[in-house]
C-alpha cells in the first residue's frame, strides 16, 4: 500500500475525481438555468379546467406535486388575469377536477401592464373607425393593424421629441455657462440662445400634444373579452403587446412566436418593473462596462507586473507590495464599492465638476454614480488578478532566454518588448479572462457607484459626444437581484430570473471564449516565432 501511495496514482485519481465533481456541478447548474430559461418563451397550451363546485379555470399548467396537507396530487395553474383575480397562480387538487379541455378560441394577451390575460374574444369597439371585418377575430386583427400603424407614427413623433429635448438641454447647459461667466458680458448671446431654446421647446410641446391626441384616439379602440368564470373585461388594444392562440397554433407558428419573443428579449426595453419585456439596456450596459473595465485594468495590471518582476529590486518594499496585491484579491467587493464612491465619485468626480462644470452645481455631472466610475471601480477590483497572472507568466520564462537576448546585444527594453511580453501573452490573457468573468457577475459595488433599476438613456447614443460616461446604466447582475428579490410578485418573475441568468452566462462564455481563442492564437504564434 505504501508503494502504491508513493507512485502518486491516488493523487491523480483524487484530482480526476474532483474535476469530475466540479464538471457535474457546473453542468447541473447550466442545465437547470437552460431548462427553466429556454422554455419560458414557448407558447404553452391554455387548459380549461372544470371543477366539482361548478366553477372553471383557464391557464397554463406549470407543475404537479403532492399536496403536503391532504397527500393528494395537485397542479399549479398559471391563471394570469392579475388585475381581475389578484393572483397569477392557483393550486388545484386533481381530485376536484371533473373535466379538462383545450379551447381553440382561448387567447393569451401579453399586456403592457398587469401581466398576461387569458380569455375569450367577444367583440371589438372602435369609436370613429369603421371596421369592415365580419367576425370578431377578423375585426380584432384589423383593429390591431390600425393601432400598430398609429403607434408607429407615435414612435416617430417621440423620436423627434427626443431630438428636440436633447437640443434644448444642450442649449440650457450653454446658457448656464454663459450666465456663470457674466450675464451682462454675454447678454446678446444669451438672448439669442434663449430664443432658439424657446422655439425648440414650443416645437416639443406641439409634438407632445399631437402624440397625446393620437394616443387618446387609439385608446378608444377596445376589445371585449371574457374569462373562464364568465367575467367580462374591456382591454384597450394599445395596451396589448402581443396576442396568441396557443391551442390552435401549428408547430411552425409556435416556433415563429418563440423567435419573436427572443427578439423582444434581446432588443426591446423592459416593462412591468423589469419583470416583462426585453433586456437590451441591461445587456448593453453589462457589455460596455466589461469592455471599459478591461481597457482600464489590463494596461495598469501589466505595467505593474512588469515593474515588480523585471525592474524592482527584491527588498522589503517589493515584498510588501506583493503581499498587498495578493490581499487585495481577497477584499470583499462591497469594500471596493465604498472606496469607489468616496474616491472616484465624490473625490475625482466632485473635483471635475468644480473645475469644468461649476455652472451646473449643485447638480452633479461627474460627481454622481455613472458607468465610468463603475468601470474604474471594477478595474481596481480585478487588477490584482491581472498583476498576479502576468507576474507568474513572466516568472515562468526560462532565465536563459533573457541572458541569450542580452548576450546578442539587445537592450533590456528590447528583450522585454520583443521576447518576454510575447511569450507571457497567454498568461496575461488568462488573467484578463478571469477578471472579465468576475467583473461581469459583480453586483454589490455597482449598486453604490452607478447601476440603476431602470435607465432612461443608454451610455452611448447618436448625440454628441456619443459616449456619455457620466450616465447611469443597467446591469444583468443587478437585474437578477432586482427581479428575484425586489419584485412585488416574485413567483411570477421567477422565469425572468432564469432568462437573465442565462443571458449573463452566455455573455461571460462568449467573452471568455473569445479571449481563449486569442490566447491560443498568440501562444501558437509567439511560441513558433520565439523558438
Amino acid at each position: 500500500m505504501k508503494r502504491f501511495w508513493n507512485t502518486g496514482e491516488p493523487y491523480v485519481l483524487a484530482t480526476g475525481a474532483t474535476l469530475a465533481i466540479i464538471l457535474v456541478m457546473t453542468m447541473t447548474l447550466i442545465g437547470v438555468v437552460l431548462s427553466n430559461g429556454l422554455g419560458y418563451f414557448w407558447p404553452r397550451a391554455l387548459v380549461k379546467i372544470e371543477l366539482k363546485d361548478g366553477t372553471a379555470a383557464l391557464g397554463q399548467v406549470v407543475q404537479h406535486e403532492k399536496n403536503p396537507v391532504s397527500g393528494t396530487r395537485r397542479l399549479q395553474l398559471k391563471v394570469a388575469n392579475r388585475d381581475v383575480s389578484g393572483q397569477d397562480f392557483r393550486w388545484i387538487d386533481e381530485a376536484d377536477i371533473t373535466g379538462r379541455s383545450l379551447p381553440a378560441d382561448a387567447m393569451l394577451l401579453e399586456r403592457r401592464e398587469h401581466g398576461n390575460y387569458f380569455g375569450f374574444l367577444k367583440g371589438v369597439t372602435a369609436e370613429g373607425i369603421s371596421l369592415t371585418a365580419s367576425t370578431p377575430r377578423a375585426a380584432f386583427q384589423q383593429a390591431r393593424t390600425i393601432v400598430a400603424g398609429k403607434l408607429a407614427d407615435t414612435r416617430k413623433i417621440k423620436k423627434q421629441m427626443s431630438d428636440l429635448n436633447s437640443d434644448a438641454e444642450r442649449i440650457r447647459l450653454k446658457l448656464l455657462k454663459l450666465e456663470y461667466g457674466g450675464k451682462e458680458k454675454n447678454a446678446s448671446e444669451i438672448s439669442e440662445l434663449t430664443a432658439v431654446r424657446e422655439k425648440k421647446l414650443a416645437d416639443f410641446t406641439a409634438l407632445n400634444e399631437k402624440a397625446t391626441a393620437t394616443q387618446a384616439e387609439i385608446a378608444k379602440i377596445t376589445a371585449q373579452f371574457s374569462d373562464a368564470a364568465g367575467g367580462a373585461k374591456d382591454i384597450s388594444l394599445v395596451d396589448i403587446v402581443t396576442e396568441q392562440s396557443p391551442n390552435s397554433m401549428s408547430f411552425f407558428a409556435k416556433c415563429g412566436a418563440y423567435l419573436e419573443r427572443v427578439r423582444e428579449l434581446l432588443l426591446d426595453d423592459p416593462r412591468e418593473s423589469n419583470t416583462e419585456g426585453g433586456l437590451f439596456p441591461a445587456i448593453f450596459g453589462t457589455v460596455m462596462m466589461v469592455l471599459l473595465m478591461s481597457l482600464f485594468s489590463l494596461p495598469f495590471g501589466v505595467v505593474a507586473a512588469i515593474y515588480l518582476r523585471e525592474y524592482a529590486r527584491d527588498g522589503l518594499m517589493t515584498r510588501m507590495v506583493r503581499i498587498a496585491v495578493n490581499n487585495l484579491a481577497g477584499v470583499p467587493s462591497i469594500v471596493y464599492g465604498v472606496f469607489g464612491l468616496g474616491f472616484f465619485v465624490y473625490g475625482i468626480g466632485g473635483s471635475i465638476d468644480s473645475l469644468f462644470f461649476p455652472e451646473r452645481l449643485p447638480t452633479p455631472t461627474f460627481g454622481t454614480g455613472g458607468i465610468l466610475w463603475s468601470s474604474l471601480t471594477l478595474a481596481l477590483l480585478t487588477v490584482p488578478v491581472i498583476i498576479v497572472a502576468t507576474e507568474e507568466s513572466l516568472a515562468s520564462i526560462p532565465k536563459g532566454i533573457r541572458e541569450g537576448s542580452l548576450a546578442l546585444g539587445a537592450t533590456k527594453f528590447q528583450t522585454l518588448t520583443r521576447i518576454l511580453l510575447p511569450m507571457a501573452t497567454p498568461g496575461i490573457m488568462t488573467g484578463l479572462i478571469l477578471s472579465m468573468a468576475r467583473a461581469a457577475g459583480e453586483v454589490a459595488p455597482l449598486m453604490i457607484v452607478g447601476v440603476v433599476k431602470l435607465a432612461p438613456t443608454l451610455p452611448f447614443d447618436l448625440n454628441f459626444p456619443f459616449f456619455h460616461m457620466d450616465r447611469k446604466f443597467m446591469h444583468l447582475g443587478f437585474h437578477i437581484y432586482d427581479v428575484g428579490f425586489q419584485s412585488p410578485n416574485v413567483e411570477a418573475a421567477k422565469p425572468m430570473v432564469y432568462v437573465t441568468t442565462m443571458l449573463l452566462l452566455f455573455i461571460v462564455i462568449i467573452a471568455s471564449s473569445t479571449a481563449i481563442y486569442l490566447r491560443n492564437r498568440m501562444r501558437a504564434k509567439y511560441t513558433t516565432s520565439t523558438f
